[in-house]
């Protein structure tokens, strides 16, 4: 045992100390550094590790900011009491890719939910990390107080329309917002129910999950209290149903990658099954009740199933609308093509003689989604089929987002395509 310690010690402070190698005969000082250098890479991973997140995961100060304002009467919703008197909706595991966009799943009336909440006043850098930010001064400012209820309908339905577009649907969703509004269900919309719905309103993925609600594609909106709001939660988060760790994905080869996803991913008629889900979606929000919405991160990882592998969108914060991405582009200076871009991929063309960005995006969802499905669907495919899926893939690859094709032509070529998958699946017990 004081042999053990004595090596230990050793190791851990004289590693390439001078006479090391004459006290322990028959072990090499690299060995030894090995394992010191070992050591001191693991200790610093899990500093680096822990270090990211406390500053990603920052749920303690989003609960403290909600219910303060709660206290105060300033916000209202369904699931205040829940959040902040009774303490039965609980954060658990933080999933937040930013600081300033706290998600975490939890648990909720015996239900596995998702909380997602905005904290950007909170991480200004004269805030104390502790204090509570007076978030109610930016954020809950209108509608303000004696601000009738034609107003706030009339606030609602302008909103809508530089969000949305002048749809002739949008008078019914006004309704539907100010039904959602009205926590209580008395009729009448408070100051702070009605201060709480806008500020919900103001986030794109709230505003998306209410326009494209009819289809069930998206998570389910449970609850809210403030802009905190609460969704189901999606069991698959990836179409491959499992993802490799991000601390190995730049290590292994995408060769590697590709043979993990086979691995895992559902059995082919299931894959079939959640696709035409995906091609339903792209149909949606193609001229939908809403208006147009585009897919501006066409990756496997914002795209998921449930536990009947009926599809679901994961990360709406991924679509944007029309409106949004013309406002984006118009004016918008560029000497390239690259510089016409919203998000990842909803490129614009550039006029190169007038060195501004045009308002089309060049590449539709229909072509994104099918460079997404190709090996999704051909890997394990019937042999009867793969042939004629290939050739379809291909054709639908190729589309355009011009505007002489995107009517009938993508429609023709989705149609074609949803046709040839459920055909294969109907009648069967994946269907």
């Amino acid at each position: 045992m004081r042999r053990i310690r004595r090596l230990v010690h050793l190791v851990l402070f004289c590693p390439i100390s001078k006479g090391l190698q004459s006290r322990l005969p028959g072990i090499k000082v690299k060995y030894l550094l090995v394992v010191w250098l070992g050591i001191f890479v693991g200790s610093w991973v899990a500093y680096m590790h822990y270090s990211s997140y406390s500053e990603l995961c920052r749920g303690h100060v989003c609960r403290m900011i909600i219910c303060d304002q709660y206290k105060k009467g300033i916000i209202s919703g369904s699931t205040c009491k829940d959040l902040c008197e009774k303490h039965s909706l609980l954060f658990q595991h933080c999933l937040s890719s930013s600081p300033t966009q706290q998600v975490y799943s939890g648990l909720w009336r015996e239900r596995e939910v998702i909380i997602k909440c905005g904290i950007e006043e909170a991480l200004r850098a004269d805030s104390h990390p502790d204090s509570v930010p007076r978030r109610d001064v930016v954020l809950f400012d209108k509608p303000t107080r004696g601000t009738s209820m034609d107003e706030f309908k009339e606030m609602l339905l302008n909103f809508l329309k530089s969000n949305l577009g002048d749809q002739p649907s949008l008078a019914a969703l006004v309704g539907r917002i100010i039904t959602m509004a009205d926590v209580n269900q008395d009729g009448k919309v408070s100051l702070a129910e009605a201060k709480s719905i806008w500020a919900l309103l103001q986030l794109n993925e709230f505003l998306l999950m209410l326009s494209l609600h009819e289809k069930e594609h998206t998570s389910k909106l449970l609850g809210h209290c403030g802009d905190l709001y609460v969704t189901e939660k999606i069991p698959h988060t990836s179409l491959y149903g499992v993802d490799v760790p991000p601390f190995l994905q730049s290590l292994l080869p995408s060769v590697v990658h590709q043979i993990i996803h086979q691995w895992f991913a559902p059995a082919w008629p299931r894959r079939a099954k959640i696709a035409i889900g995906l091609l339903e979606f792209v149909e949606e929000i193609f001229h939908g009740t809403y208006g147009n919405f585009y897919i501006c991160e066409t990756s496997f990882k914002n795209v998921g199933y449930n536990d009947k592998y009926d599809f679901k969108m994961v990360n709406l914060r991924k679509v944007a609308m029309e409106m949004t991405i013309r406002g984006f582009l118009k004016g918008r200076h560029c000497e390239q093509n690259v510089d016409c871009t919203y998000g990842k991929d909803c490129m614009a063309t550039c006029d190169k003689l007038m060195k501004q960005c045009k308002s089309d995006v060049v590449q539709p969802n229909l072509a994104k989604v099918c460079g997404l499905l190709q090996d999704y669907l051909l890997y394990g495919a019937p042999l009867e089929l793969k042939e004629e899926l290939q050739k379809q893939l291909r054709t639908c690859m190729t589309l355009s987002g011009l505007a002489s094709q995107m009517e009938v032509h993508h429609s023709l070529v989705l149609n074609n395509l949803k046709t040839l998958l459920w055909k294969k699946i109907s009648n069967t017990k994946y269907s």
